[in-house]
């Protein structure tokens, strides 16, 4: 690895960065910063938003501008107001001690008469978001006549969020002459279109693979019933005590109501969406940089050209509809060489999405269980033990207290003391988890066995007194159903459903019908026929599971009452209402 000095970069600009902290260049810099300060007309570079992108193009601006010019030399474009700035203030710390260097922010929700003042004083290097400096544009403010560099920052961003007509009427008043750079994080088809109509034979340059995902990103999913998704996104953030978060929603609405619903609860939290004001949006943000939020819940657009170190977990509140969105979402963590995580909450549908999105990013996600009350509560305890046990004690001010709080104590054990502190703390968490119930996985996707399983554990939990086994007559099989008394089943319309679906006729033996399942007997030769006449089959949604049964409990009689699903087929053979498809 080269260093800083091996780049090129300047002295004065070396001391400052390295001020900030910066040791050795990162990939993305040790690629962009020679080929910038070569004069190299026109690059592509497929990175990742964290990647050291900024101090990739910054550095070399910085360095090529010339000082005693006093106009505009080099614009850089940018999706939203907080990415313009995050990239100005970090320019300004490039530049802290370069004499005169003028670095100016142009975005809306800001007073355009105070931007105006300033590039009237002269400035080298303006960083925009596109609408408004096409304001300034038609308002004739600025002259764009002698830049010689743009960078297109968040490309795919920008497009995504309409500005492509913007960007077309921008990059036609700049010299034909100019440097062209252009960040992405993925590679559409609308950015191929830019680089072939204002590049020039461009060096491209990918760090990692195109579209994939950030490599120190690791992926995970629960699958949940949509009922149980607010409560399995409380237990995800429970279960990870210091957790500085992004939760993605779909829509505005949904973004406002998780937000309230987790401040309500007693989160650090808020939302981040397009209703809000400017200044409303500044607040929460300001908030959300100074840690005095742990979980900000936010739309994509909204979120787009965030740039907030440090954020541990992103959490998708389900998965968005465009594959490369997911992308941008997880690269919001796991930046600049640190760790991080990117969660999904999903119901069964959404699971051909975890494929797609694997394929892209070339990674395999995990799946796991909602984390047990227990465990929440063991990792919350140990986390804050933890805490008391490197707790900085300030001996200074608390020596004249001391005494006092020995009499007052002394009567206490250690263990007491220990078990009071603690209780002190958690009693609230410990009897929440007391009393909620574990949240189950959606039985369409637990294997054959699994589902099972549940279904005879839930009916033996509400069986009557009389429970005994059963076995199939001899020369029959035994066939499990997943509906029963509570669906409205009798022997009548299961018989009819069953002739209604299986090829020929199949003589039905032996019904028991349950609480929330049935068996019925077929003769062994039928059974596998049956079965397979059942596979994949949905009835408004829901799936009809059919299975052999070795020896089952007729536990539960039931007292039925939900007759929704005989309700929904008519009399008859019912077939115009069944759904078949596979998965």
């Amino acid at each position: 690895m080269k260093t800083f000095e091996e780049l090129g970069i300047a002295p004065q600009i070396i001391k400052a960065i390295q001020e900030m902290g910066f040791e050795q260049p990162m990939p993305v810099q040790e690629e962009v910063i020679p080929l910038l300060l070569a004069q190299t007309r026109d690059i592509i570079a497929l990175a990742q938003t964290g990647t050291g992108k900024t101090a990739a193009f910054g550095i070399p601006i910085i360095q090529k501008t010339k000082v005693s010019l006093h106009s505009p030399q080099t614009l850089i474009l940018c999706p939203t107001r907080e990415l313009c700035l995050q990239i100005a203030d970090d320019l300004s710390e490039y530049s802290k001690f370069v004499a005169d260097i003028k670095i100016l922010p142009v975005y809306g929700g800001s007073s355009i008469e105070s931007q105006i003042r300033a590039l009237k004083r002269g400035v080298h290097i303006i960083v925009a978001t596109p609408g408004r400096l096409i304001d300034l544009l038609n308002r004739k403010t600025v002259s764009l006549e002698n830049v010689h560099t743009v960078v297109l920052d968040e490309a795919d961003e920008m497009l995504n969020m309409g500005f492509t007509e913007s960007i077309d009427e921008i990059l036609g008043q700049v010299p034909d002459g100019r440097s062209m750079l252009l960040f992405s994080a993925t590679m559409p088809q609308e950015i191929a279109r830019i680089t072939r109509k204002y590049m020039n034979s461009p060096v491209e340059i990918t760090i990692g693979r195109k579209n994939e995902g950030a490599l120190n990103v690791k992926h995970i999913y629960y699958i949940v019933q949509a009922k149980d998704k607010y409560l399995a996104l409380k237990r995800v953030a429970d279960y990870y005590p210091n957790i500085y978060a992004i939760i993605f929603c779909r829509t505005r609405k949904e973004t406002q109501e998780i937000a309230d619903k987790l401040i309500q609860d007693g989160y650090d939290a808020d939302s981040l969406h397009g209703d809000l004001s400017q200044a409303q949006r500044d607040f929460v943000m300001n908030k959300y940089r100074n840690r005095n939020l742990q979980l900000l819940v936010a739309t994509d657009v909204a979120a787009r050209g965030l740039d907030v170190d440090d954020i541990t977990h992103v959490i998708n509140y389900g998965l968005p509809d465009d594959t490369e969105v997911y992308t941008h979402r997880s690269g919001r963590t796991g930046r600049a060489g640190k760790t991080g995580t990117s969660i999904s909450i999903i119901h069964v549908k959404e699971k051909g999405k975890i494929g797609q999105i694997e394929k892209m990013i070339n990674k395999k996600f995990e799946k796991r269980q909602i984390p047990s009350g227990d465990a929440i509560c063991e990792k919350q305890l140990f986390n804050f033990m933890d805490k008391v046990e490197k707790v900085k004690v300030n001996e200074e001010e608390i020596a004249r207290l001391l005494p006092s709080i020995f009499r007052k104590l002394e009567w206490l054990e250690k263990e007491d003391i220990v078990k009071r502190v603690v209780s002190l703390e958690f009693n609230r968490l410990i009897e929440y988890y007391q009393k909620a119930k574990e949240i189950e996985e959606p039985s369409d996707f637990s294997s054959k066995k699994e589902r099972k399983e549940k279904y005879e554990k839930r009916e033996r939990g509400s069986g009557d007194r009389n429970n005994s086994s059963r076995k199939a007559e001899r020369g029959y099989a035994r066939i499990f159903i997943n509906l029963g008394k509570t669906d409205g089943t009798n022997p009548g319309n299961l018989m009819g459903f069953i002739n209604d679906h299986v090829p020929g006729k199949v003589r039905i033996g032996r019904i028991d019908l349950l609480k929330n399942f049935s068996f019925f007997e077929v003769p062994e030769e039928s059974a596998r026929q049956v079965v397979k006449a059942f596979k994949d089959m949905f009835v408004d949604d829901r799936r009809i599971v059919v299975e052999i049964a070795q020896e089952e409990s007729a536990s539960g009689d039931g007292k039925g009452g939900n007759e929704g699903f005989w309700q929904k087929r008519p009399k008859g053979n019912g077939k115009s209402h069944r759904k078949d498809r596979k998965k």
